[in-house]
């Protein structure tokens, strides 16, 4: 049915509930969603540490780089990307990075990527930077004090978070197309039932937007 005053068909009102759906299919979808939405956050560390990286040193506005600050984005950044590789869900596997095209040691930077979140990830361990105790000798051979000596972590340089923005950027497209075939699954899945079946399933409440 057409809409008299203009000829095109009137738009659907939005949703104010749906039934939720389970199955392999709402599984998938709901674990490639929460991938999707890992690897965004992803890139907008990404985005973030650039600019605190690339913060001016010099000219009429100097801002001192906040290593807190790259620390919070960089650490942020590292466990969602390797949390999206997760072995228990497998919804993305290290093959799927063969299939992004990427200039640059992709198959590097994502072993090592893996390796640093074990590291700002510890429970145990300081990441930053690492601790040596030296005692201080008098003129007699005596120890006359003791030093606390560090050996800072190399910080994160702008070339590697680029490359991870561009692996996030084109993984997130990888999933996108993945989510849009299983959403097509799921939706037909949905068909195949009867409308009784469907007012059977749990009704959710849709939150609308403020």
């Amino acid at each position: 049915m057409t809409d008299s005053t203009n000829g095109h068909q009137p738009e659907a009102p939005t949703p104010t509930s749906v039934r939720r759906m389970d199955g392999a299919e709402a599984a998938e979808l709901a674990g490639l969603a929460t991938v999707f939405e890992d690897l965004q956050f992803v890139l907008r560390c990404c985005e973030h540490l650039v600019t605190a990286l690339n913060a001016p040193v010099t000219g009429p506005v100097q801002v001192q780089t906040d290593t807190a600050l790259v620390e919070a984005l960089w650490t942020g950044a590292l466990i969602g990307y390797v949390r999206c590789f997760s072995g228990q869900t497998k919804l993305l596997t290290d093959a799927d990075l063969n299939d992004l095209e990427l200039e640059g040691d992709v198959q590097e930077l994502h072993a090592a990527l893996k390796k640093l979140r074990d590291a700002f990830a510890s429970r145990h361990v300081n990441p930053r930077e690492s601790f040596t105790i030296g005692v201080a000798q008098g003129s007699d051979g005596r120890a006359t004090g003791v030093a606390v000596t560090s050996t800072p972590t190399p910080p994160v340089d702008d070339a590697t978070v680029r490359l991870l923005g561009r692996i996030a950027y084109a993984l997130s497209a990888l999933v996108d197309a993945r989510m849009q075939r299983v959403q097509n699954a799921v939706l037909g899945v949905a068909a195949a039932m009867t409308p009784d079946q469907l007012g059977r399933l749990p009704l959710v409440h849709l939150t609308p937007d403020a």
